[in-house]
């Protein structure tokens, strides 16, 4: 696969499936207003996904769509990190993951803007705009349970402990990202800023920034937690049951 196809490929992944996490929310959140917003965050990140997805069909030039690459591949084939398969836990675990991933996505659309490539930077002029409220939704969200009751606080440091040895490879620069200079962002530059926000929200909110004593690794290269497999199968189980159907 080329390069650009492989770049723009794992970032669609790791919207599609955090996505397909949010959305399993919806019914089930603690307010109704909170299925509305997580309903409305995925469906940012689905759109998110399809342009990506579909760009990275076009790029690749092997006849694939969107829909071929959500459904008709295997989790060895899927791009993305670790952190956005994870299961969502309680609500704190959930912003926990919600606020490592939208203040790293926001970095990441913002530099994107300056991308050589047209399609890329078109799609981060959008995105952009969609992962600030993303991003804003957590920060409240762990402020409001970091300060508030003892039980809170401690539902919310745990969901932090629970979620932060996924964090650093989000910034782990590869082969990919270092053979696209003009058109790609290295992750590993997106790091201060990422954490000047997180740090001032932790400080904030009353918790601690935790320090795991492992890491993830391998996501970008085919290799995942066993709860990918499980949301594939549930995903992909319509389309798979009825190849070739329209609707």
């Amino acid at each position: 696969m080329p390069e650009l196809a492989a770049y723009v490929l794992a970032l669609g992944d790791d919207a599609l499936i955090l996505a397909q996490r949010l959305g399993e929310w919806v019914a089930r959140a603690p307010q109704i207003e909170e299925d509305i917003a997580l309903a409305n965050i995925a469906l940012d990140l689905l759109g998110q996904a399809r342009t990506l997805l579909g760009y990275a069909g076009a790029v690749e030039g092997a006849g694939r769509d969107e829909d071929d690459l959500a459904y008709l591949r295997d989790d060895r084939d899927f791009r993305n990190v670790q952190l956005v398969e994870l299961p969502n836990g309680d609500f704190a675990v959930t912003m926990a993951r919600q606020l490592v991933f939208s203040a790293y996505q926001y970095e990441l659309y913002t530099a994107l803007l300056g991308s050589s490539d047209a399609t890329v930077a078109g799609l981060a002029g959008k995105a952009v705009k969609e992962v600030a409220y993303h991003r804003d939704h957590a920060t409240q969200w762990v402020l409001r349970l970091g300060d508030g009751t003892p039980l809170s606080r401690a539902r919310m440091q745990a969901g932090l402990d629970q979620v932060w040895p996924y964090v650093e490879e989000l910034f782990e620069a590869d082969d990919t990202t270092s053979s696209l200079p003009d058109v790609a962002v290295d992750p590993a530059t997106l790091r201060p800023a990422w954490q000047r926000h997180v740090t001032a929200v932790l400080d904030e909110a009353t918790l601690r920034q935790p320090e795991p004593r492992w890491r993830s690794r391998g996501g970008r290269n085919g290799l995942h937690t066993e709860h990918l497999g499980h949301l594939l199968a549930e995903m992909q189980h319509l389309h798979r049951s009825h190849p070739g159907a329209t609707w």
